[in-house]
C-alpha cells in the first residue's frame, strides 16, 4: 500500500469515528446549529426585519419566519446579489451559485465562506466513510474524474463572482488531490456539453481512472462516448476503477443500467448536495439511506407532503419526523437562507440515525385527475416493469393525457428505452399495476374507470438528450424532468416518437 493510501486510511478512520459520535447526538447538534444561526442572523437586515433579537425558541422562529420559496425570498437575495452587505448573512457572499428552475429565470444562491467549507467537507466525508468502511484507499493512487459544469467564474455587475456550484467547488479541491483530478482545466471549460464529453473521453481513456463522480444520466452519456471511441466497456478501459460517487437524481431507476457497466466491481456511493447546502451522504454500501449531517451549518425542517401548500401545514424538526412519510425539505443555512423551501422531497429510511432518500421534487407531480402521483412512485413503477420484462431505459417522462370521452383519459409514459421489452403489452400492464399498488388515489381512478390503463410511447434513441439540448440544459447539474402536470414536455417529445401515436 502506498503512502498516500496509508495516510488516507488513517485519516478516514479518525474522521469516521468523529462522524459516528456526532450523528449519535444529532438533536443536540441541531439545537446548537439553530442557536448559532439565529445569533449570526441578528446582525443582518433580514434578522432585524424578522425580529431575531427576540427569538429564543424554535416556536419563536416559526412565528417570525414563514416558509418561503426563492421567489418569495428574492427581495432580500436581490439585495445580496447587488453587493449590499449584511442582508441575510453577515458580510457579502464569496460567490453566487447560478442554478435554473424558476419562472423568472435563473436563481442566484449565495455561497459564503462558512457554507463552501461545509460543501467541501461533505464531499470529503463521503469518501472518508467509504474508506473507513471498506479499508480501501487505492483510488487515491489513480485518477479521479469529477464530471461537472465549467469551473470558469464570471463576475456580476456588482463585483460578486458567479458560476455553477459544481464549477465553484472545482476551485476548492484539496491540494493533495489536484494532481489526481481529471479532466484538465482546458477540457473542463468547454461550454458545449457534447463536445466536452468527447474531449474528456479522449483525454482520460488511456489514464488509470479509479473514481468517477457525477450525475448518473451525464455519466451514462460519457460511458456511451467511451464505448464509441474505444469499442470497449469502462472496466476494460479502466480495470482499476473502484468508486462511482453520484447524486442529484434518484439513482434507483438507473441502478440496473449501471450494473451492466460495473457489475459488482465498482462501489456506488450516493450523496445529496445542492446549491443551498450539502445535506447527506451514503455512509454504508449495503444501506441506500443517506446519513443526514447535523453539523454542516444547516437547520432542517420538514413539511408532510400531504400538508404542503396549506396555510396550517406543520413544520417538523428531526425530533418529530417518521419513516416512510414524504416530506418537503425546508432549510435555514449559514449562507443566509431562512425557512427556505428547496423544492426537494425526502423520505426517512431510519431515525436515530436519521437517514433519507430523495424521493422527488415538490413541483414534479401529476394530479390532473386528483391522483397526486409523485416521482418516487413512477420510479418504482418503471423499475418493477423493467425487471419483470427484461427492459432497460435511458430516460422517461410521464404526463396526463386528457380526452373528452369518459374513461378515455390516461397517464402517458414517453420512454427512451435502452432495451425495449419483448412484450410491450406485458410491460405496460406491469407498469400500470405497480402504480396502482403504490398510489391509492390512482387505484381508485382506475377501479372507477375514470382513467384507462397507462399508455406507453417509445422514443427514438437520444430523444431526451435532444430535448435537453433544445432548452439549453444539456449536461452539468441539469436533470431531465420525469413528471409534469401538463403536456408541455410531452408535446415536444412527440417529435421524437419511434412511431406515430394512435388516438
Amino acid at each position: 500500500m502506498h503512502l498516500k493510501s496509508l495516510i488516507g486510511l488513517w485519516w478516514a478512520r479518525r474522521r469516521s469515528a468523529r462522524i459516528r459520535r456526532d450523528t449519535a447526538r444529532t438533536l443536540d447538534l441541531q439545537r446548537q446549529t439553530f442557536d448559532t444561526l439565529i445569533r449570526r442572523g441578528r446582525e443582518t437586515a433580514f434578522g432585524r426585519d424578522h425580529d431575531f433579537g427576540t427569538i429564543r425558541t424554535y416556536e419563536d422562529f416559526q412565528t417570525r419566519v414563514p416558509v418561503r420559496t426563492y421567489e418569495q425570498l428574492r427581495p432580500w437575495l436581490d439585495r445580496t446579489s447587488r453587493g449590499e452587505p449584511d442582508v441575510t448573512w453577515p458580510g457579502k457572499p464569496l460567490y453566487l451559485a447560478k442554478t435554473s428552475g424558476t419562472t423568472s429565470g435563473a436563481k442566484y444562491i449565495p455561497i459564503t465562506r462558512e457554507s463552501i467549507r461545509k460543501q467541501i467537507l461533505g464531499a470529503r466525508d463521503t469518501l472518508m466513510m467509504y474508506m473507513a468502511e471498506t479499508g480501501s484507499a487505492a483510488f487515491l493512487e489513480g485518477k479521479m474524474m469529477f464530471l461537472s459544469g465549467s469551473p470558469e467564474i464570471e463576475t456580476n455587475d456588482h463585483g460578486i463572482p458567479t458560476g455553477r456550484l459544481s464549477g465553484i467547488v472545482n476551485h476548492f479541491v484539496p491540494s493533495y488531490l489536484t494532481r489526481n483530478r481529471v479532466p484538465s482545466w482546458e477540457v473542463n471549460v468547454i461550454e458545449d456539453w457534447e463536445e466536452k464529453v468527447k474531449a474528456i473521453v479522449t483525454e482520460i481513456k488511456d489514464q488509470d481512472l479509479r473514481l468517477i463522480s457525477g450525475i448518473p444520466p451525464w455519466v451514462h452519456m460519457l460511458l456511451e462516448e467511451l464505448e464509441h471511441q474505444t469499442g470497449r466497456g469502462p472496466l476494460e478501459v479502466w480495470p482499476n476503477l473502484e468508486v462511482f460517487v453520484q447524486g442529484g437524481v434518484d439513482f434507483s431507476p438507473y441502478r440496473a443500467l449501471f450494473e451492466t457497466y460495473f457489475g459488482d466491481k465498482v462501489a456506488v456511493r450516493e450523496l445529496f448536495p445542492a446549491s443551498e447546502g450539502f445535506f447527506a451522504f451514503q455512509d454504508q454500501g449495503d444501506d441506500p439511506g443517506m446519513l443526514l449531517m447535523p453539523d454542516y451549518g444547516i437547520f432542517y425542517e420538514f413539511i408532510p407532503l400531504s400538508e404542503y401548500g396549506k396555510p396550517d401545514a406543520r413544520r417538523l424538526t428531526l425530533a418529530e419526523v417518521e419513516t416512510e412519510v414524504q416530506y418537503a425539505l425546508i432549510v435555514s443555512t449559514n449562507a443566509g437562507l431562512w425557512g427556505y423551501d428547496i423544492g426537494d422531497t425526502v423520505k426517512f429510511t431510519s431515525v436515530d440515525p436519521w437517514k433519507v432518500r430523495v424521493s422527488g421534487r415538490v413541483k414534479h407531480f401529476i394530479s390532473a385527475f386528483g391522483e397526486h402521483v409523485i416521482g418516487e412512485e413512477v420510479n418504482h413503477a418503471i423499475m418493477v416493469a423493467s425487471e419483470a420484462t427484461g427492459a432497460s431505459f435511458h430516460e422517461f417522462t410521464v404526463a396526463p393525457l386528457i380526452r373528452e370521452e369518459k374513461g378515455a383519459s390516461a397517464h402517458e409514459w414517453l420512454i427512451e428505452f435502452e432495451q425495449e421489452p419483448a412484450d410491450m403489452e406485458a410491460f405496460t400492464d406491469q407498469l400500470d399495476r405497480a402504480l396502482r399498488a403504490r398510489n391509492a388515489y390512482y387505484e381508485d381512478l382506475r377501479a372507477g374507470n375514470i382513467l384507462r390503463r397507462a399508455e406507453v410511447r417509445p422514443l427514438q434513441p437520444q430523444a431526451c438528450r435532444a430535448y435537453m439540448k433544445t432548452i439549453g440544459k444539456l449536461g452539468g447539474q441539469n436533470k431531465f424532468p420525469r413528471l409534469s402536470n401538463d403536456r408541455q414536455i410531452a408535446d415536444v417529445l412527440y417529435h421524437y416518437l419511434k412511431s406515430p401515436a394512435t388516438p
